[in-house]
């Protein structure tokens, strides 16, 4: 849940209730592939609960990595509208808030102060995941894509002004679509 605190915790509360307003809640049933590897995808998704593993043709289609609540899947190919350079299943059912690119990419070019929020939360985001696979990698000695290092002062201290605020509208996200 952790992963959430970057992304809501730079937007304000009108960005989050937009992002409830143009989004949709989509369950996706344990073993469905929300996202295939090279196939275009238009939509960005945050994962509200549940369970999503990452896998990848050239790793043999092992899963590489695990993604709960709070995290992003699809935000590479937003950025640089190329297909996805993995595949993304649900492991449980999983409920996630979908976010059609086409009303994000308009939303993104008429608001410049929701630009500068979302594209820093999502700067934050992405540099968090590249640490985590760069210390899973572990430069070469041995460590394994599936083991994971937490460290308990990991977080930006950016980041750790707005954990309050982050979880209150993480909670009030799941209240509005999943009633939980």
């Amino acid at each position: 849940m952790k992963k959430v605190l970057f992304i809501l915790g730079q937007l304000s509360d009108l960005d989050i209730e937009w992002f409830i307003k143009i989004g949709h809640k989509e369950q996706v049933p344990a073993g469905k592939t929300l996202i295939h590897e090279g196939q275009a995808i238009d939509t960005l998704y945050l994962v509200l609960d549940g369970a999503l593993t990452v896998s990848m043709r050239a790793l043999g289609d092992q899963e590489i990595a695990r993604l709960g609540a709070g995290e992003m899947v699809g935000e590479m190919s937003f950025i640089d509208a190329r297909p996805p350079s993995a595949t993304v299943t649900a492991a449980e059912n999983t409920f996630v808030l979908a976010v059609p690119r086409r009303q994000l990419a308009a939303k993104l070019e008429q608001d410049p102060g929701f630009a500068a929020r979302f594209y820093r939360a999502l700067a934050t985001f992405l540099s968090d995941r590249l640490r985590g696979t760069v210390s899973r990698l572990g430069y070469g000695q041995g460590q394994s894509l599936e083991t994971e290092i937490d460290y308990a002062d990991e977080l930006d201290e950016n980041v750790l002004d707005t954990v309050h605020l982050a979880g209150a509208r993480f909670e009030r996200i799941l209240k509005q679509l999943i009633g939980g």
